[in-house]
């Protein structure tokens, strides 16, 4: 097992700090919250996997890592997707367009950028959407041959109102067609689990969602899929395990509470097994993205 090589390194000369300005700031459903930023220089340097660390209050002066939903280049601005957790997002929630938040950013190895397989599944769950989302864009923008499959687990309201699919996808449950409005506009199919029993949800983990498309590829097709995940520790397990019992690459977006967010403190560290045995790396900056078997080696 090996650690592979950063497809976008970060640089010092690539993490800015900006006084951001709220362009919009939505409230969503299970105390959720769509916000979008005037942050030109973070924009054009976000990738999909990249965070930015931003001031939820002036009287808060720690921070929060948020990971990015969108980058506008052109507008010079992002989107950013959270939920009320604690009493700085809590206080992040009562911004109004036109305040301006102190962030640093964009941070962070992002997901690989280019040298696709054909067919990329992304899955992601509860906080771990938006950068699925991130992704899904890149690649649709960026790889016109490649089609990817996102498939979403929550535990709360999806943060946005799901309807039915009509992007067939074969081996996926019959009655399973709820899907994210804003992909399904881009062509990306799109499926939800949850196990609340929300309408047209598969009722159980994303990643048995993830077993039932997989287990109804032919043998041959496993050759042109890899697996792209972010959410909570126990559903990236799960993926890895997944992505190893089918033989596929995998990549993870690892999630910790940090402090400076730049690789200074090392309070987010995480062990990782390299071809020279263990080792212990920062999500901050030699993360949030690794791959799925050094974080979760086979057993």
């Amino acid at each position: 097992m090996r650690i592979p090589a950063v497809t976008h390194p970060p640089s010092r000369n690539t993490i800015f700090s900006e006084s951001a300005r709220v362009l919009a700031h939505e409230a969503l459903p299970g105390s959720q919250f769509l916000l979008r930023l005037q942050t030109p220089r973070i924009a054009e340097q976000a990738r999909p996997g990249a965070f930015v660390h931003l001031q939820c209050h002036p009287e808060l002066p720690m921070r929060r890592p948020m990971s990015i939903m969108r980058a506008d280049t052109g507008a010079g601005s992002i989107e950013i997707l959270y939920k009320v957790h604690g009493a700085g997002t809590a206080r992040l929630a009562q911004r109004q367009p036109g305040e301006m938040i102190e962030m640093l950013g964009p941070i962070g190895v992002p997901f690989k950028l280019q040298d696709y397989r054909r067919f990329p599944l992304l899955i992601g769950g509860g906080v771990g959407i938006p950068p699925m989302v991130f992704l899904a864009e890149h690649i649709r923008k960026t790889h016109a041959e490649c089609h990817p499959l996102v498939l979403m687990g929550s535990e709360i309201p999806f943060p946005f109102r799901a309807r039915p699919s009509r992007i067939m996808i074969s081996g996926i449950p019959p009655g399973v067609i709820a899907t994210m409005p804003l992909l399904e506009d881009w062509g990306i199919p799109c499926r939800l689990a949850s196990l609340h029993g929300y309408a047209g949800c598969y009722e159980g983990f994303v990643t048995g969602l993830a077993k039932h498309w997989l287990d109804a590829l032919a043998p041959e097709r496993h050759r042109v899929v890899e697996l792209f995940c972010c959410g909570p520790t126990a559903m990236l397990e799960a993926a890895s395990r997944l992505a190893q019992a089918y033989g596929l690459p995998c990549q993870v977006s690892m999630e910790e509470y940090m402090a400076c967010a730049v690789g200074g403190c090392a309070g987010c560290t995480i062990p990782v097994a390299t071809d020279s045995g263990p080792a212990m790396l920062r999500v901050c900056v030699d993360g949030p993205v690794f791959d799925g078997a050094c974080v979760f080696p086979p057993p």
